[in-house]
This record gives structure tokens, sequence and C-alpha cells, in this order.
């Protein structure tokens, strides 16, 4: 009985291989190619967390509202054009956790406030005590956080 060697591989293994080499490479591809078009969700998550940082520091703070807890730059979100974050955050962010920012993304406000304070049980405050949507602009893309009156911040607005 003769036994042959096999050499190489069979038509069934290469086309397998070809076409794991054809998903890697493009998964790793749409990592790269068109960022700018999903800048705004991605952001958004960023932004939701950021909210609920400030939130829940004001929360955790046990500073009564007498005692204006809207001057410590800790527990106030700040809303600019290229940040989001606490007050202080926003204002020297090196170190800091609770800001965000992105070159690829502007954000806007309705209604065009600036801050938004949040009392004991997480509730807005003042100008923001009826809600806020935070709109977060890309390049092609858009995204909205709202907080809600009632203190619940989602990125799917309020029921």
């Amino acid at each position: 009985m003769i036994i042959r060697k096999r050499l190489g591989f069979t038509l069934v293994e290469l086309i397998v291989v070809i076409i794991i080499l054809t998903i890697i490479s493009l998964y790793a591809a749409s990592r790269y190619i068109g960022v700018g078009s999903f800048s705004a969700l991605a952001i958004q998550d960023s932004v939701v967390a950021v909210a609920r940082q400030v939130q829940l520091n004001r929360m955790q703070s046990n500073i009564i509202d007498s005692d204006d807890p809207s001057s410590n730059g800790n527990f106030v979100l700040s809303i600019s054009a290229n940040c989001i974050g606490s007050v202080k955050g926003c204002a020297s962010p090196e170190g800091r956790s609770d800001w965000v920012a992105d070159d690829e993304v502007t954000f806007s406000v309705a209604p065009n406030i600036t801050t938004v304070a949040f009392d004991l049980l997480g509730s807005p405050q003042g100008a923001a005590a009826n809600g806020v949507t935070i709109k977060i602009h890309g390049s092609n893309s858009q995204a909205q956080v709202s907080i809600c009156p009632n203190g619940f911040i989602s990125k799917s607005g309020c029921l």
C-alpha cells in the first residue's frame, strides 16, 4: 500500500481563510473610515455619564438649598458650545473626569441656558426645572440627551 503525502491546502480551507480575513479587515477598516459621521453618537454616552456624575455629586453633597449649591462648581452642570461638565471641570479639566469635549462636535441646549443646577433629589432647578435638551452636532450626525424635570437623564427623551 502506497501512502501519499498531502501537499498544500484544499480549496475549502483557502476559501474559509479568505472569508475570515475579509471579515477582520472590514471590521478594522470601519474603525478608521468615517469616524466623523459617528462622532455625535459616540459622545452621547459620555454626555449622559458626565451629567449623571454631576447630578450624583450634588445628591451626595448634603448641602441644603439655602447654602446655595450653585456656588460650588462641582455640583452644577455647565453647557457650552465646546464643553459639557461641571463648572470646575470645564474651567480646568486637567486630572478631572467630570467633563466631555471633542473637536468633532459642538453642543447646544434648549432652553438657551448655560448651567443646570440640581436639588438634593437630583431634579433640575431654576430655568432648567421644566427639563433640558442637549443637542450634540457632529459633522455628519446629530444626537441628543434629555434632562427631565424629575431628574431622569436619557438619550431617548422625557416621557
